[in-house]
């Protein structure tokens, strides 16, 4: 019997930027964390790693924390579904509260279960080795530092030198070390953007140019150089949209395609929603702009280049993101924008969408901020008295609005399905 405890931690990129194992989160990003902390509820079946094992039992539609179901196959697997907390003791007295499970030595299963965070970094793993967690549960040292190097934007100059020449592609990237190496690289560019090595959702982006180029950006130069190492430089592209390409890599060199992600950001980058649609419908959208065949080639270019650099140093879920640019010779598509070696929005999103919804269904899986306590429980109770939920005879989400993290009087963040059925 094994258990398996699935951890939200959304503070993974600042945390692998700051790189050490005191790392303490903004208070902000703790209040995320606890507001969709049972979002794992929904995708940990998907993470356990264990397709051989059959017979599940399957998750009801309405999640809980805490919640255990038996696998059974050659052999017995316990899963736990369980939420982000700081306090693992928490995770136990919630778990022993909420399941009668006999003969469960729960101090034993928690220190040596199989542990799968949305990201892996050293601050986490100090956290749980001192709430008592095994070593042989959680990661090396030289395991966290080469997972941190292949999570970094670096790799990205990496994987696009692989495009080079391939019809229908753009998109470049230049690693700089010092200021004189971004002022050289935006001489040769023009208007750029400049991405910190480990930032997330927006985070660590600044638009360059010859104008903007002041003492404050010179000083944020710096201390991103003089902390992370390096910068990425790259031109500023005219996006028509955002997708994501996503992978799953199964530790021995394997890594095989998961599915598209198609989402929106708003104006400074942050990530806002996913369209909630089959693979097939978002190829359909993509090929308003760009080729098939191009879509084809991206996919296998990544596969093979992914496979070659994750080798067996990366087991789970990644995404690629890209865009459609429009250019001067036409529409094209950048390959690799970003990596994220980690779960992420859109894997959920598309793990969401091919498990829970209707085939006929489309929508928005969005994950929402409000200013205030009390907004989020009123736009909850409007968005279900105006798109009440209607489930398909085998349970899947046919129509309406539906939150998958819980709506409390001091909810500040919130992520909701609104779909509806599609003629």
């Amino acid at each position: 019997m094994c258990v398996e405890i699935f951890y939200f931690n959304p503070e993974q990129d600042m945390a692998l930027a700051n790189n050490t194992p005191y790392y303490k989160m903004p208070a902000e990003i703790g209040r995320m964390a606890d507001d969709l902390a049972v979002l794992p509820a929904w995708f940990a079946a998907c993470l356990s790693g264990r397709e051989e094992v059959a017979g599940q039992i399957d998750l009801p539609f309405f999640p809980s924390v805490g919640m255990a179901w038996q696998r059974m196959g050659t052999d017995a697997l316990l899963t736990v579904k369980v939420a982000a907390m700081d306090d693992v003791e928490l995770l136990r007295k919630q778990s022993q509260g909420g399941l009668a499970l006999p003969n469960v030595d729960w101090t034993d299963e928690w220190s040596k279960g199989n542990y799968h965070p949305w990201g892996w970094n050293k601050a986490l793993v100090h956290r749980l080795r001192e709430s008592g967690i095994a070593a042989e549960s959680l990661p090396a040292e030289e395991q966290l530092a080469r997972y941190r190097v292949l999570a970094g934007r670096q790799q990205c100059v990496e994987v696009l030198q692989t495009f080079v020449g391939k019809h229908g592609i753009c998109g470049e990237a230049k690693v700089c070390r010092s200021f004189e190496e971004v002022k050289q690289g935006l001489q040769q560019t023009g208007q750029s953007i400049l991405k910190a090595p480990w930032s997330g959702s927006g985070r660590g982006l600044v638009r360059l140019s010859w104008d903007t180029l002041t003492d404050s950006v010179a000083g944020w130069v710096a201390r991103i150089l003089r902390t992370q190492g390096y910068l990425m430089l790259e031109p500023l592209y005219e996006k028509v949209c955002d997708f994501a390409m996503e992978f799953l890599a199964v530790g021995n060199g394997d890594v095989r395609f998961a599915g598209y992600s198609f989402f929106d950001t708003d104006t400074h980058g942050n990530y806002k929603a996913n369209w909630l649609a089959t693979n097939e419908a978002i190829e359909q959208r993509l090929c308003t702009w760009v080729t098939v065949d191009v879509l084809q080639e991206v996919r296998d270019t990544l596969v093979a280049v992914l496979s070659g650099l994750l080798g067996t140093s990366y087991s789970g879920y990644l995404g690629v993101d890209m865009m459609v640019c429009r250019t001067e010779d036409g529409f094209r598509v950048h390959p690799c924008v970003e990596i994220n070696l980690r779960m992420n929005m859109g894997v959920v999103s598309r793990l969401i969408t091919d498990t829970y919804l209707a085939p006929s269904v489309q929508g928005w899986y969005v994950v929402e901020h409000y200013g205030a306590d009390g907004e989020a429980l009123e736009a909850h109770k409007q968005l279900s008295a105006a798109h009440p939920v209607r489930l398909t005879a085998d349970g899947r989400l046919q129509s309406g609005y539906f939150s998958l993290t819980p709506v409390k009087p001091g909810t500040r963040y919130q992520v909701y399905l609104q779909v509806e059925e599609q003629s």
